[in-house]
């Protein structure tokens, strides 16, 4: 499923960079269900966020995402961590993504690829904010995806 997903993200007008390992994380929140696989893509568009967003929804579709139970399980969820340093906050986008920092299973990620990488609103890097994510567990998978040309 990750190598499909990311697969179909890439385009002329979404052209993928570099992609960071795959990480096994504990599920949060509702933690009676299997960990999950992540990853985080570094991309490269002419797309507009809207317009991303709108292709990220599609592909999810395509690949069964069903949105039935807030943070229960599910067959694919991409989302948009950053547009460069832009922030968009409109009712059915946020950019950052209001919990990235509170999460391990997207710092992890964004610290191998970026670690100086600032968060635009509070001027914070993915190295800074890691610590305070400590408790949630989260492991390394050995798994490599490739990245196609479009």
């Amino acid at each position: 499923m990750l190598q499909t997903a990311v697969d179909r993200l890439q385009s002329r007008e979404l052209r993928i960079v570099r992609v960071s390992s795959v990480y096994e994380t504990e599920p949060q929140g509702r933690r009676n269900q299997r960990w999950f696989l992540n990853l985080v893509v570094e991309a490269e568009t002419d797309l507009f966020p809207r317009q991303l967003l709108g292709r990220i929804a599609k592909i999810e579709q395509q690949l069964g995402r069903r949105r039935m139970l807030a943070n229960g399980p599910r067959t694919m969820d991409i989302d948009i961590l950053f547009y460069g340093s832009f922030i968009v906050d409109t009712p059915e986008l946020k950019i950052p993504h209001p919990r990235f920092a509170q999460r391990r299973f997207v710092l992890a990620p964004m610290v191998e690829l970026a670690p100086e990488l600032r968060d635009p609103v509070s001027r914070r890097t993915m190295r800074e904010l890691l610590p305070g994510t400590a408790g949630q567990a989260v492991r390394k998978v050995e798994f490599c995806l490739r990245i196609c040309s479009a």
